[in-house]
């Protein structure tokens, strides 16, 4: 039966509307506990890992008395995903138990946030524009966009506190300015 046995490639339904497919089953290295590894199929198509059983559990109706669907992820039996037809009411999204259920929306809002600086950042024709840039928008700088930003200049910023990568993203940049047009 899918619903409790997810496969790679299949498609499921969260109960808050949003579509995922699922990329893999795979075991915790120390805990040897069962993860279901799967990818949002909108926004900005983020990976994920819940415990297995958590993925085929039932919705907590407690927690979502108004929810209609059964599992918290529903199997779509012909991997076909459904319209959103009825606009959901914001109380539902709420998650007052800090489940991992909100974490895909949350991320979508900060993606949203640091889209149109990733945009600028890209369309900008020198390094000395795109320094500018990325020294205007310092406050809205998050792991994620110094990421985005990196890969577009083609440099790793290592892991570390953000004003560390964001420092260090700035030293890239300044670098390109020195050697831009020789």
């Amino acid at each position: 039966m899918p619903q409790g046995n997810p496969k790679p490639g299949e498609k499921y339904l969260h109960f808050k509307k949003k579509a995922y497919q699922i990329i893999g089953v795979a075991r915790h290295s120390e805990t040897n506990e069962k993860m279901v590894v799967y990818q949002a199929l909108y926004g900005d198509f983020g990976v994920y890992v819940r415990p297995y059983d958590m993925f085929i559990s039932e919705v907590d109706y407690e927690k979502y008395p108004q929810v209609e669907q059964k599992y918290r992820f529903a199997y779509l039996e012909d991997g076909k995903i459904p319209e959103q037809t009825d606009p959901w009411e914001p109380e539902i999204l709420k998650d007052s138990g800090g489940s991992a259920d909100t974490a895909p929306e949350e991320e979508d809002i900060s993606a949203e946030e640091g889209n149109g600086l990733l945009i600028r950042f890209l369309d900008a024709e020198t390094f000395a524009e795109k320094y500018e840039i990325v020294d205007r928008m310092k406050g809205e700088m998050t792991d994620k966009l110094i990421d985005d930003l990196a890969v577009a200049i083609d440099v790793v910023i290592p892991e570390g506190s953000l004003p560390d990568r964001y420092k260090q993203l700035k030293n890239c940049i300044q670098t390109r300015i020195r050697y831009e047009g020789r």
